[in-house]
């Protein structure tokens, strides 16, 4: 049995795991093996369309009738400083002129929008069972309006401060995400990488100090893990890494080949490849530029210039300027289905839970 039976009973879910939201890498495919094992299935909605978000609900809800946690990012929208784009192209220019590119060519701007009005508009017609947001949370209304669909809002805190703040603003739930963490920091009221508290640090401290359920988050990968969250006073485990080399992720093939090469030391956090702190596996660009440089814009802006870059290294079969997030546990992910790799965890938690407890 789970100690801890607050997060099962909340989300109505067969296990306290969700699957985190990796925007970029997977969709409802992944979503829906995951919630076949008996996660919460997330799904990343920052980098689509509302039209595509209603979309991929309903493709979920067809195929697994399942709860389902539509992921947003909601970080204060800042303008592209033209002089600062200009500066970071200059400083890709040679990867421009290496791959026959035009830097002078117009291209897409990062497609990484807050939550607004009108994700705000699908969530009230769709009604998912859970909202999650990243960077905090959005404009009061929005929340109000979220809860008042019926959804449960949880949001990342990575200091125990941002975490009051959570419970104080409207979330049920908050995911303690620590330093091991893959992909964006989910940080919004510090901006100070480097004092970043880890998992095993960071959850009892949030869990002392708020009354809602906290979700612990970075560097689980296994049933010690996620025993060892409970143990810590966490009610359930968010889970991502773990799942990227599973069929129904959209890793490319070269991604999955760095991604099985990694090792424990293989990741580190860089702005490069958004403009926003983040942990991934190093890249070409992320090793020559970064991992952290003062040239690269305001999140999401970065990424613009790179867009170009990416895809015509991904023709080559290239992951040079591709950001493959992953957290310090990447190495002890599996190459199985995603609805049998939840049960196992869920399995392997379960015994070490029982052994502990004798």
């Amino acid at each position: 049995m789970w100690p801890d039976r607050r997060i099962i009973d909340l989300f109505k879910t067969e296990f306290p795991i969700v699957l985190a939201p990796m925007a970029g890498i997977m969709d409802a495919d992944l979503v829906i093996a995951a919630a076949q094992g008996g996660a919460l299935g997330s799904l990343p909605c920052a980098m689509i369309t509302a039209e595509k978000a209603r979309e991929q609900v309903n493709i979920i809800r067809q195929r697994v009738s399942a709860p389902v946690n539509m992921n947003f990012f909601c970080h204060t929208a800042v303008d592209a400083d033209p002089a600062r784009e200009a500066g970071w192209k200059a400083r890709l220019g040679a990867y421009y002129k290496e791959l026959g590119l035009d830097p002078a060519a117009p291209f897409a701007a990062a497609n990484r929008a807050p939550f607004g009005e009108a994700m705000c508009a699908v969530v009230e017609e769709l009604k998912p069972e859970v909202v999650s947001f990243h960077f905090g949370l959005p404009d009061a209304a929005l929340v109000r309006r979220v809860k008042a669909a019926g959804s449960i809002v949880m949001s990342s805190a990575t200091i125990v401060k941002e975490a009051v703040w959570l419970e104080q603003n409207g979330a049920d739930v908050i995911i303690a995400q620590g330093a091991e963490a893959g992909g964006h920091r989910g940080m919004f009221l510090t901006d100070n990488i480097a004092q970043q508290p880890g998992t095993f640090a960071l959850v009892p401290q949030v869990v002392d100090a708020v009354k809602v359920p906290v979700i612990a988050a970075g560097g689980i990968a296994d049933g010690r893990g996620i025993a060892a969250a409970f143990a810590l006073g966490a009610a359930g485990v968010q889970i991502g890494s773990a799942y990227l080399r599973c069929p129904e992720s959209k890793v490319s093939a070269a991604g999955r080949v760095a991604l099985g090469e990694a090792s424990d030391d293989a990741t580190f956090i860089t702005n490069v490849m958004t403009g926003r702190p983040a942990r991934g596996v190093p890249n070409r660009v992320m090793r020559e530029v970064g991992p952290i440089s003062p040239d690269a814009p305001a999140f999401p802006h970065a990424a613009t210039a790179l867009g170009p870059l990416k895809a015509a290294a991904e023709k080559l079969g290239k992951v040079d300027f591709t950001n493959l997030w992953a957290g310090q546990a990447l190495r002890m992910g599996r190459e199985m289905p995603a609805a049998e790799l939840t049960r196992s965890l869920a399995g392997a938690a379960l015994a070490r839970l029982s052994a502990l407890g004798g």
